[in-house]
């Protein structure tokens, strides 16, 4: 059905076309059995300390303000991740803000944290809560003068109804907001962090979603911080505002964050990486061009526990997640591993 209709979405103006999408799931029709397979059992793992069905997830950005996550999960997602969610509502930067780049199969974005603010999204989750493992990612206003009062503050309204936390300091359409990879400035988040769980008693597991962006030399340190301060989980990556030099598409010059197929070598070698250093005690989900059961078996295998995509979804439609478990069910009875958890690692 999507190879039909395709056309016609890629016809629409990719915000037009995303806004169709959350209208469609709204409607929550869809039988979850449609996208389930067979053997699907042997994709079972544990996630954040959380059994989920399968290890692909659908990334923050899709469902910015948790309106459709429970349709999500029947399309067959192991787990989804909502926001990026600001304390604040957020109408994000000027249109156009949203880039095809069909040739190089990837997407430019400049939305900046375009949400309903913590207050509706806290809300709207009450009253339905979650079917599956459901992660919340959240992020400060764009005109806060002290970003990280609104990761905290978020972080105390948001976590009651979340598998998971999300502290994302990485998107590049936030100014400053890369700042928190410096050794200080993420010590001094993390630090506060801590703080409020402790102080709310908040039990919640935390990940912290990094640049692609970061000089190498950096891991160490970042690790040592996370470790510190006893953070869940990585997540690797988010989108770059670099690596232009070998896209084809005229529109490679937008400003913004790219991401899809240019960014899965990228992020893949830097899970290695994170893997090697972490010795595998710190929990990974790979992001970053996957769009199949091969690039997310090769994320896998490089040492991430799990993965997520979202440009994947844009160019194959709803049935990429169904495509994908057929798949990585293939590749592992080919490689004679009895579960998914197997893999991880395995090539690092």
């Amino acid at each position: 059905m999507f190879s039909i209709l395709k056309p016609y979405i890629f016809s629409l103006d990719p915000e037009d076309a995303h806004d169709l999408a959350i209208n469609s799931l709204k409607f929550n029709v869809l039988p979850k059995s449609i996208f389930s397979v067979d053997n699907e059992e042997i994709l079972e793992t544990t996630l954040l300390n959380e059994k989920i069905p399968n290890p692909i997830g659908l990334a923050a950005g899709f469902d910015k303000s948790a309106e459709v996550y429970n349709s999500l999960f029947k399309l067959g997602y192991g787990f989804v991740e909502v926001g990026t969610v600001t304390p604040k509502r957020q109408l994000g930067n000027p249109k156009p803000r949203v880039f095809r780049l069909e040739k190089d199969q990837a997407l430019i974005n400049r939305l900046g944290f375009n949400n309903h603010g913590t207050e509706i999204v806290n809300k709207r989750i009450s009253r339905n809560l979650p079917t599956g493992f459901l992660g919340i990612n959240i992020g400060p206003n764009k005109d806060t003068k002290k970003k990280e009062e609104d990761y905290y503050f978020c972080l105390s309204k948001l976590s009651s109804h979340a598998g998971y936390i999300t502290i994302n300091i990485s998107s590049p359409n936030t100014e400053g907001l890369r700042d928190f990879h410096d050794q200080n400035e993420l010590e001094k988040l993390l630090s506060g962090i801590t703080k409020i769980k402790k102080d709310k008693k908040i039990v919640k597991p935390t990940v912290i979603k990094l640049s692609p962006d970061i000089n190498e030399t950096r891991i160490s340190y970042l690790v040592e911080i996370i470790t510190k301060y006893k953070i869940d989980g990585i997540i690797i990556s988010n989108t770059t505002d670099k690596n232009r030099e070998r896209l084809s598409d005229v529109k490679k010059n937008e400003a913004g964050g790219l991401s899809g197929q240019p960014l899965k070598d990228l992020s893949t070698n830097l899970i290695k990486k994170f893997y090697k250093e972490t010795r595998g005690k710190i929990e990974i989900i790979g992001v970053g061009g996957v769009d199949s059961g091969y690039t997310a078996f090769e994320k896998i295998c490089a040492g991430a526990n799990a993965v997520q995509l979202y440009t994947g979804m844009v160019y194959k439609g709803p049935g990429v997640v169904k495509d994908m478990k057929k798949e990585l069910i293939s590749i592992l009875k080919k490689e004679n591993l009895k579960n998914i958890s197997e893999a991880v690692g395995i090539n690092a």
